[in-house]
């Protein structure tokens, strides 16, 4: 119960209301309640204020007819009635939305010719949040503000704060929202289907309504004046943006260094200007100016003869004739302003623009003629290698001018990460102190380098450890430009491998690199297989080691 100033009959107003002593929580409740994991509205509890059952009496034919009912009882399985999963209406209903077309009519005010016009709208129902959404569609050049009318929200039906449901919208109705009145005439095929399953009787559609002022457009009334020879408006309605493109070489030959260039010569056919704009190549050494002749109209025909040649403007009244279509014709040379074009091919919109305003001239495109002196296409000449670095490091200082690393083989690097061939070697040397060296020749297969290390001799007076660091080594007598390289199928028991001067002579391997060739035998010639299973068989997969050694560590010996 509240004491509050209402309850006793007391004007609400300072002084008369009073607290509720008895009250004890003041936070603030929850209005959001979970269900199957979706947050749902909270709906108020039902108490002894407002019980339905207590406020409400039951008539006495609905008494009687509670009496003698008899329900129906189904006591075996199949009479169990399935639960369906509940889904709240804004995640089934998502992404749905009723489409229908319509128009409205705008009152044209304080116009002669027309009283009003027809504009068509299409309406969007939002089955989500009941919210509807009114656009209207662009025309292009129409002087009108078009677009979104209505954003998307839900609109009021009346003045008692109701919203329009789908419910109330049909086809051949009117839908009045904020003063405008949307004749319905339209739907398409998702909300004709969706209003029947519902239940609705979808109305007969309507067609359009003529639009007047479309009408005058299309059939104008007969003008009784005398037309002008030459219509600007018309010109501009239809051949805006619709340019003659020519395909043209400047002979610049007379002039100092001068030559032959592509250029391009546009005939814009709304204002009949014309305009040059040079065509760039690559490394041509030329300023790459965007336009050789600004977009002008060009005088063919000066009134008077002694016209001075060095002019700032022409006017109009000096000029008796201007260039025109008639006056560009593939095949021949003209002249611009004091330079010589040869027009040799155009594009596929001028020729269909000439077979159909000019027939008697024909757009055949002629081959250029070469020049003699024209400069040829140099090769490029790699300098000699200089020592530093690897070949393909040296090689990207040639190709630019910050050089960039050389690209790797991703795919390759993966597959053979971690996988390397290992075989034993001794130097080939005529000194006899090199007779008892030997060394570990490391092939990695990720990246095609060698390592060389040299096993330690006890009392050899040479210090062992790393001999050659991981490098790509190529092979004797290849060149710079086309280097070759070292690969697995060259490492054969027996065989020498020179490395930078020095001489080597590969005497045993480990089992995975005989494991390794087999799997790829056909990259693998028959020559270096059977050395390498002679000599696995008869060494018994180990590596000669002194007398007092120790097998090298990784390389595998018999079990």
């Amino acid at each position: 119960m509240s004491y509050t100033g209402n309850s006793h009959g007391l004007p609400f107003l300072p002084g008369y209301t009073f607290r509720d002593v008895t009250k004890s929580a003041f936070h603030r409740p929850q209005t959001l309640s979970y269900r199957n994991g979706y947050a749902l509205p909270r709906r108020p509890t039902v108490g002894i204020g407002n019980d339905p059952l207590l406020s409400e009496q039951l008539t006495q034919q609905e008494i009687s007819e509670l009496a003698f009912e008899t329900p129906d009882l189904t006591y075996c399985a199949f009479g169990k009635r399935v639960h369906e999963d509940f889904i709240p209406a804004h995640v089934a209903l998502d992404k749905k939305a009723l489409r229908y077309y319509g128009h409205f009519m705008e009152a044209i005010l304080y116009s002669p010719e027309e009283q009003y016009r027809v504009r068509p709208v299409v309406i969007y129902y939002y089955l989500e949040d009941d919210s509807i959404c009114i656009i209207e569609p662009t025309v292009e050049n129409s002087g009108i503000p078009q677009g979104k009318r209505i954003k998307r929200h839900q609109l009021p039906k009346n003045e008692r704060g109701e919203h329009y449901h789908w419910k109330d919208l049909n086809l051949g109705m009117d839908l009045d929202v904020y003063g405008v009145k949307y004749r319905i005439t339209q739907c398409d095929t998702f909300t004709k289907e969706f209003m029947e399953s519902e239940g609705m009787i979808v109305n007969d559609p309507e067609p359009m309504p003529a639009d007047p002022y479309i009408i005058r457009r299309e059939n104008p009334p007969p003008c009784h004046t005398t037309p002008s020879t030459f219509d600007n408006l018309h010109k501009f309605l239809n051949m805006d943006r619709k340019v003659l493109r020519f395909f043209t070489l400047w002979d610049d030959a007379d002039s100092l260094y001068g030559e032959s260039r592509p250029v391009t010569i546009h005939y814009y056919l709304v204002d009949d200007t014309v305009e040059v704009a040079e065509v760039h190549q690559p490394n041509s050494g030329l300023d790459p100016f965007p336009i050789l002749m600004r977009r002008q109209r060009l005088p063919k025909k000066i009134k008077s003869e002694n016209f001075p040649s060095a002019v700032m403007e022409v006017s109009k009244q000096e000029v008796d004739e201007y260039y025109s279509p008639k006056d560009f014709q593939v095949g021949q040379r003209m002249k611009l302003l004091g330079r010589n074009f040869l027009l040799y091919d155009c594009d596929g919109f001028t020729k269909e623009y000439y077979q159909k305003n000019h027939p008697e001239m024909e757009m055949k495109s002629i081959e250029i003629p070469k020049k003699v002196d024209m400069p040829q296409d140099w090769k490029k000449i790699v300098p000699p290698y200089n020592g530093f670095g690897s070949l393909e490091d040296s090689l990207q200082n040639c190709l630019r001018l910050i050089p960039e690393p050389p690209k790797v083989n991703v795919v390759k690097m993966l597959e053979n990460d971690h996988k390397v061939l290992r075989y034993s070697a001794r130097l080939d040397s005529q000194n006899p102190e090199d007779e008892d060296r030997r060394f570990i020749l490391s092939y990695f297969l990720s990246n095609d380098m060698i390592s060389i290390f040299e096993k330690t001799t006890r009392n050899s007076g040479v210090i062992g450890g790393k001999f050659l660091e991981k490098s790509r080594v190529p092979k004797p007598g290849s060149t710079v430009d086309k280097p070759a390289y070292y690969s697995p199928a060259d490492f054969a028991i027996g065989a020498t491998v020179e490395v930078f001067g020095h001489r080597f002579v590969l005497t045993d391997a480990d089992h995975y690199v005989l494991k390794y060739l087999e799997s790829n035998w056909s990259d693998i010639p028959s020559k270096t297989l059977d050395s390498l299973r002679q000599n696995l068989m008869t060494s018994g997969y180990q590596l000669h080691c002194g007398a007092d050694e120790k097998p090298w560590p990784g390389l595998r010996s018999p079990v």
